[in-house]
């Protein structure tokens, strides 16, 4: 009698198991979380190409005219496509909006390179802060 009725709750409670989840369309939050509403969602505004700091100077973006003027011999970073100047304040991570820039400053050329350092700004290449060219002259 016994070998009869355990086969059949164990069918029973299986059968019930997959009847709860039948009725599911997704997964289930649980208990006591609340789910989001249309309210809960806020849009940010997207940064801007220039923003200003408090004195009013650019921020980010392209660097005001004039900037700081460094010269040296560009050398390559530790991770591709990163290149470096050096002068007496430190090494600076060259970035480039202009291609033609680049070329114009080789690993191995001499440069003057006018721009402004951004040392708030992230990069991947993890060396030296970040100057955002504006020329290059080289010699």
């Amino acid at each position: 009698m016994l070998t009869r009725i355990v086969p059949a709750l164990l069918l029973l409670v299986l059968a019930a198991g997959c009847a709860n989840n039948a009725s599911d369309t997704g997964a289930a939050a649980p208990a006591g979380t609340p789910s989001p509403s249309a309210s809960d969602v806020v849009d940010l505004p997207l940064p801007s190409a220039k923003t200003t700091g408090p004195t009013g100077e650019p921020s980010a973006g392209r660097p005001a005219a004039g900037g700081q003027t460094i010269t040296g011999t560009v050398t390559a970073g530790v991770e591709p496509n990163c290149l470096l100047l050096a002068d007496g304040t430190g090494n600076h991570l060259l970035i480039f909006d202009d291609p033609a820039m680049r070329a114009d400053a080789a690993v191995g050329s001499k440069v003057k390179i006018v721009g402004n350092s951004q040392p708030n700004m992230m990069s991947t290449c993890q060396q030296g802060v970040p100057f955002i060219v504006v020329s290059v002259e080289k010699g």
